[in-house]
């Protein structure tokens, strides 16, 4: 064989080699898991919404999607059904899920109470003259979710001030319809949160009659980041990927210099004005749930109610 032929041939499969190579590089990159988010118009998200920004989800090797839901309570089941495959429902929906059949984990909380927030009150509809619990016996109060979190710890307030909360009559109300619902007088006074609570303060549509929520105990979780049991089975370096981006993002958030990103990082996904958000008060993140946190809450909706029986907590929660 002639060294030309040689050569020839050489350089034939020196490209073949390289062709075989570049077909192969897919199957050593693995694409970002995709997973879509649902989260209600509060601020409590706010690590989700940093993490995605900051982009430390996607150097993870997870791409989350924040899709808006109307009503906290609809969250569980589009996450069962998969529309979502990850989402944000309140402590006591999410427990409530649990007893129904669903067989939910929770990777992370969202943000935490703390007796210093003044983000959360009773507020009351101009001129109705509401300023205690015992005002509210025979009232119509909006809350944005029937056993969500903000229904569950003013029903613990009432009962805490000597109030029977049957006497109170609840209407599941959107948290952007807290203020048309009180101007149009529909309702007496709503259970909301910033930054919604203080558009309706500058409105002059209604006025804080209790910020009852700093009776609650601090660093209980006011959302839970959840997801189904099995998809964390098939994806948990995603799901380990999902609790590192929103540890990072809530080192993010505890960081003051960052104020004035996390509040325009914020507003991109809830869509209210700088000015609005620039006074909103921010919860605390809390990116661990641990056991006796979520307790407390399985604890109050016995008393009332909303639970049968108290779930084992480390069978809930993903270390």
């Amino acid at each position: 064989m002639s060294i030309a032929t040689r050569m020839t041939r050489r350089t034939a499969l020196q490209g073949l080699a390289a062709c075989a190579g570049a077909l192969a590089l897919p199957a050593f990159s693995q694409a970002p898991v995709k997973a879509v988010f649902g989260y209600t118009a509060v601020t409590d998200f706010a690590t989700v919404f940093v993490a995605r920004e900051e982009g430390y989800f996607t150097k993870r090797g997870i791409e989350v999607e924040p899709k808006q839901i109307p009503l906290n309570p609809s969250i569980p089941p589009a996450i069962e059904s998969d529309s979502l495959q990850l989402g944000g429902p309140t402590p006591s929906v999410y427990l409530q899920g649990v007893e129904g059949g669903l067989d939910h984990v929770v990777l992370t909380g969202g943000g935490a109470t703390s007796k210093s927030m003044t983000g959360i009150g009773l507020v009351a509809k101009a001129g109705s003259n509401i300023k205690t619990a015992q005002d509210c016996v025979g009232k119509k109060i909006g809350v944005p979710g029937l056993g969500a979190f903000l229904h569950v710890g003013f029903r613990a307030w009432l009962k805490s001030q000597g109030v029977d909360y049957t006497k109170v009559t609840f209407v599941e109300a959107a948290f952007p319809q807290h203020g048309d619902l009180l101007r149009g007088g529909s309702l007496d006074a709503v259970v909301t949160a910033d930054p919604f609570m203080a558009r309706i303060i500058a409105s002059g549509a209604g006025y804080v009659a209790s910020y009852y929520s700093t009776f609650l105990p601090d660093g209980l979780p006011t959302l839970v980041f959840t997801a189904r049991r099995d998809w964390v089975q098939k994806n948990p370096a995603a799901a380990k990927a999902f609790q590192g981006g929103i540890a990072e993002a809530a080192a993010f958030i505890n960081n003051p210099k960052n104020n004035a990103k996390v509040r325009e990082h914020i507003g991109k996904y809830i869509k209210l004005p700088p000015e609005v958000l620039a006074t909103a008060q921010l919860s605390p993140p809390l990116p661990v749930v641990q056991e006796p946190q979520l307790g407390w809450w399985a604890d109050q909706m016995l008393e009332q109610k909303l639970l049968k029986a108290k779930p084992a907590m480390a069978s809930l929660i993903v270390k």
